[in-house]
């Protein structure tokens, strides 16, 4: 039977997995989450972090050695479950929680931190991502391309924005230059999903630009 030590080993050397490390902002949590639990599930130890863990019994009569190699087992594993945890975290994470000896402390505890954080972040963001606004003196599509990141990170947060608010929102945003076709989009009997609104735009752009150089260009 193959040891978890000897399963470490072979899905370590496996290169599809990569594991990014926890920043000292959690706002990677969910995708490192993901990652570290299909990377444990794969080594045979994720088992560890179950809450509903039971506890190795007493042995009976004439179980001791058996009980003995459960309870070995269960400390190895354990081992390279929290070592796992912790190569994964950032300086700051793993300064934190590096005094934690069991592996599931330090799995909810991470999780404490994270909903703590989320708490006050997701407010922010969504703070940020209404009071956004798109400006004349920048290139829109570098603008629009900043909003959807703030998208991506609510997102992170499991707050979901609608593709319909987000073509909606990038309509109302655009800069007091784009008010004649701001009007336009808003007129269009063709419905707008997100990808053709930004194609629209990116469109539109370029011919300002491309005009913008033939004034400049002229005799």
């Amino acid at each position: 039977m193959e040891s978890a030590q000897e399963s470490a080993i072979k899905v370590m050397n496996q290169d599809f997995i990569k594991l990014d490390k926890l920043d000292g902002t959690g706002t990677n949590f969910n995708h490192w989450k993901d990652k570290l639990m299909f990377f444990l599930t794969a080594l045979k130890v994720a088992y560890i972090l179950n809450p509903n863990l039971p506890e190795i019994p007493a042995p009976a009569e004439g179980e001791f050695e058996e009980v003995t190699k459960q309870r070995q087992k269960r400390e190895e594993d354990e081992i390279i479950c929290r070592g796992h945890i912790l190569n994964t975290l950032s300086d700051s994470y793993y300064d934190m929680f590096q005094g934690v000896r069991n592996p599931r402390e330090i799995w909810d505890a991470i999780e404490q931190v994270y909903t703590t954080q989320k708490q006050g972040t997701d407010k922010f963001l969504i703070k940020k991502y209404f009071e956004f606004k798109l400006a004349d003196s920048f290139s829109l599509m570098d603008q629009i391309h900043n909003l959807q990141v703030i998208v991506s990170k609510l997102k992170d947060y499991g707050v979901e924005v609608s593709e319909s608010f987000q073509v909606g929102a990038i309509i109302a945003k655009l800069p007091p230059l784009w008010n004649d076709y701001q009007k336009k989009l808003l007129h269009t009997s063709e419905t707008l999903t997100l990808s053709n609104v930004l194609k629209h735009l990116r469109i539109e752009e370029e011919a300002r630009i491309l005009q913008k150089l033939e004034v400049d260009n002229a005799p």
